[in-house]
């Protein structure tokens, strides 16, 4: 056994990632309860917008463009002091948020995207220009959590909320993209009976009209013409999905897992365009269809499949990691769907879910972290591209 955390970049960020999933939702609901004290800089609903997109969110987005970017390009990705500085960024970013004060937190949060961007550009640029795309992607987040930190310090006059909100937007695009490209071709490889099918076509028409809906909300489109858009994402994505022959993953977790992720964005959209229509639906239903259902059951698929195959072990799912997607899944039901049918009892579901989140990620860290910070292969091996 050798200590290998610095050696690829899913390792430290899939765990501080992990971590911080255990324990942002607690905390807001403690601070929601009452029963913690609010932050002394970001507190509240804001504190936990922000930290789940980026805070969870774009750590594992972080690790999975290093890891990937190493294969894509074939070309070296930011590992050992590199790394380690990178995390510690992050890391800074999470205390400071708490603590203050403001423009200290908001210059070093601010400052751990950018830099992402930037380590992955070189590689990008010089041996996969095909993923290129993710570099302005990255800057589109970092950009929105400016937007979050000046609303914040009172600079300008926008709701900070609505920036955290774009940012779950550019994330759940990112979800679509990556999930059309993995999920149908895991599929295919590891079931030979799967009747996967794809079109080019559909894939650019469900995340053209996907983005044009998200972007429409945010900038206040409301009403039918919402409605209509965002019914009509809804069924490009479903054809999009059935396409991959979900029912084919039913007897293999570690696939199915991604499938039913994949499925929360059309969710997401109907319950977009209800809540266009009636006031019935809370536009908060459809903000975390898409934050707990697609891209939370996205990640824990995504981190649990990546971690193993870099880790040299079977892609499959033991029964612990089972449990836990079904407690990531059982979370967005929790939050999303149950409130509707007994709105009476939304804070105690509320609470379940919160429960069934961390759960599902502390389970993740019980069987990940002596994976990830230690390995039992040679340091010269070469990690495959799985």
């Amino acid at each position: 056994m050798r200590f290998a955390l610095l050696e690829l970049g899913f390792r430290p960020f899939y765990l501080l990632a992990a971590c911080l999933a255990v324990l942002d939702v607690p905390l807001w609901m403690l601070q929601w309860q009452g029963i913690v004290a609010p932050f002394r800089h970001i507190a509240g609903m804001a504190w936990h917008a922000h930290e789940m997109v980026f805070g969870f969110a774009a750590a594992v987005i972080t690790g999975f463009l290093f890891t990937a970017g190493r294969n894509w390009s074939g070309l070296p990705t930011p590992a050992g002091g590199l790394l380690a500085c990178l995390a510690l960024l992050w890391l800074a970013g999470r205390v400071v948020l708490i603590t203050g004060p403001g423009v200290a937190a908001a210059i070093i949060d601010v400052a751990f995207l950018p830099a992402v961007a930037l380590c992955l550009w070189f590689p990008l640029r010089r041996g996969s220009l095909r993923n290129l795309f993710f570099v302005p992607l990255l800057a589109l987040l970092a950009f929105a959590n400016a937007v979050f930190h000046l609303s914040w310090l009172g600079l300008i006059a926008l709701p900070a909320p609505l920036a955290a909100q774009g940012a779950l937007f550019v994330v759940t695009v990112i979800v679509s993209i990556m999930s059309g490209r993995v999920t149908p071709l895991f599929t295919a490889n590891a079931i030979a009976t799967a009747r996967v099918r794809r079109s080019d076509a559909l894939d650019a028409a469900a995340i053209a009209v996907l983005a044009c809906a998200l972007i429409g909300h945010l900038f206040g489109m409301s009403g039918a013409p919402l409605a209509v858009l965002a019914l009509l994402a809804a069924v490009l994505h479903a054809l999009r999905l059935w396409g991959w022959d979900p029912l084919a993953t039913r007897h293999t977790p570690i696939l199915w897992v991604l499938h039913v992720a994949y499925a929360w964005i059309p969710v997401a959209m109907v319950l977009l365009a209800l809540s266009a229509i009636t006031p019935a639906v809370p536009v908060g239903a459809a903000l975390h269809a898409l934050g707990v259902g697609a891209v939370g059951g996205s990640i824990i698929g995504m981190i649990t499949r990546t971690a193993r195959g870099h880790t040299q072990r079977p892609l499959i799912a033991s029964s612990p990691e089972v449990v836990a997607y079904v407690l990531v899944i059982g979370a967005a039901a929790l939050r999303v769907l149950a409130p509707l049918l007994f709105p009476s009892l939304s804070g105690a579901l509320y609470l379940l879910a919160a429960a069934a989140w961390s759960s599902a990620f502390a389970i993740y860290l019980v069987i990940y972290t002596p994976w990830l910070v230690f390995s039992s292969t040679p340091a010269a091996a070469t990690l495959p591209g799985r």
